[in-house]
């Protein structure tokens, strides 16, 4: 069975693989893939708020530690912290208990190299291998040699100081910012930082107990920073995901600014003073036609990847681009990040309106998205497109019929028991019909409970 989705390991809690006993596999096999870049192995541990996340925490770090790795708990902080932490401590890994936008139902494992970045297929798929498998490399260490747990205090401190000097000396003073932190890891170190940049913050969901990670809040609920935007005439709204490596923007009227505007005024902007690397951006084939067509007027390449972060990060690196990101809010500035980070992602935003004077609706002009619809339909079983003959066949219609005035993209997300049904047309009827046609087949063919 396979472990790794597009985003590290993720389920309902205490069902597999989510489980305390996979999370103690989970440490061994991590230990056993490490490269030793020192006398003892490191692992550096963040998790979430999730009431999940100390059962994992626990069963993890056993795991480890009995493979004679030592552990350095961070506690709760987001992904992208824990990613940078792994690398400025000298790790020889990092570990990220998250599932992101899920509920707190949900939880899941996400892995780090030790330059921070995330794992390779080939690593992955090595991990599954012993997770799954009675290998003798997950033997454990002599009493003598198993690994010490110990904690820091000061991580969220190290990050901030991190942002900040990629930010440089600059100032957000003027500017007025509603802060949702989706009850997740973002809750504490997000609106400091904010703060501390100048910005005049009003804080939401930033009460997480365990049960209420992104709970009507947070990035799958950007309207409700649009309302405190409206009420305190804010000059934009933050909504970070669980782990805030995602983060939605909602401009000065409260309406959200979907993230492939946001991904095109961050391009222009860097193209603006520079600092581009070779004029192109980086998305995946989930971004709207309108944004690769607006960039092209600007002189900027788009570079289309396979769904998840990773896939953009491995592009950025491969071909010595420095910025990209997917229209779900993952926003990639390479040159000061390993990976997606909400909170960074968005005071350059703030930087960006502040250097312009200019709002987010209007940085976010020049990009006109076509007419599109995204509907996520839970399924029974994924079976294999190929071998669905109804909708492979509309599939193909509807590319021919489309030719360059659509497009459509039919997928199984790689973290949950669902398809995405992808439309885009000029022609918003065309858009409407065609998801109705799709779904219907996909009931049909697949079944959706």
């Amino acid at each position: 069975m396979k472990l790794f989705g597009t985003d590290g390991i993720r389920g309902r809690v205490n069902e597999y693989p989510i489980t305390a006993d996979v999370a103690l596999r989970m440490g061994k096999a991590v230990s056993a893939i490490l490269k030793n870049t020192g006398s003892r192995r490191q692992v550096v541990v963040g998790r979430d708020t999730r009431l999940s996340g100390g059962m994992l925490e626990a069963a993890l770090t056993a795991g480890l530690v009995s493979m004679g790795v030592d552990v350095i708990l961070v506690g709760v902080l987001p992904t992208p912290a824990v990613a940078f932490l792994t690398k400025s401590l000298g790790a020889d890994g990092g570990i990220m208990l998250t599932a992101s936008h899920n509920p707190y139902e949900d939880n899941g494992i996400k892995v780090f190299g030790a330059d921070g970045y995330k794992l390779s297929d080939a690593l992955e798929e090595r991990i599954e291998q012993l997770i799954l498998g009675e290998d003798a490399e997950l033997s454990a260490a002599s009493p003598g040699e198993i690994g010490r747990v110990s904690q820091i205090s000061d991580g969220s401190e190290q990050y901030a100081a991190f942002v900040k000097t990629s930010l440089g000396s600059h100032s957000l003073d003027g500017l007025r910012v509603v802060v949702d932190c989706g009850n997740g890891a973002a809750y504490k170190v997000g609106p400091r930082l904010f703060r501390d940049m100048g910005a005049e913050v009003i804080v939401m969901a930033d009460q997480p107990d365990g049960l209420n990670i992104n709970q009507g809040c947070g990035a799958l609920h950007p309207g409700k920073a649009g309302e405190l935007v409206r009420q305190h005439g804010a000059d934009l709204g933050v909504s970070f995901d669980g782990d805030a490596d995602r983060v939605i923007f909602t401009d000065a009227t409260g309406q959200e600014v979907s993230g492939d505007k946001v991904l095109g005024l961050c391009a222009l902007g860097l193209k603006e003073e520079g600092k581009l690397k070779n004029d192109t951006l980086v998305a995946t084939v989930m971004s709207n036609l309108g944004l690769k067509e607006a960039l092209a007027q600007c002189g900027i390449r788009f570079e289309a990847t396979a769904v998840g972060d990773r896939h953009v990060l491995e592009c950025i690196r491969r071909k010595d681009y420095n910025f990209g990101g997917e229209n779900s809010g993952h926003i990639i500035f390479s040159d000061h990040a390993t990976t997606g980070d909400g909170i960074l992602s968005a005071l350059h935003v703030l930087l960006l309106m502040k250097r312009k004077d200019a709002s987010l609706a209007d940085l976010a002009g020049f990009v006109k998205e076509y007419p599109t619809r995204l509907v996520n339909l839970r399924v029974a079983a994924k079976p294999a497109l190929a071998t669905l003959p109804k909708l492979t066949a509309l599939m193909a219609e509807a590319t021919t019929r489309f030719g360059d005035a659509g497009r459509q993209l039919i997928r199984y997300s790689g973290t949950e028991n669902k398809i995405r049904v992808l439309v885009e047309h000029r022609d918003a009827v065309e858009v409407d019909n065609w998801v109705e046609i799709f779904t219907q087949a996909i009931k049909e063919e697949i079944g959706c409970p």
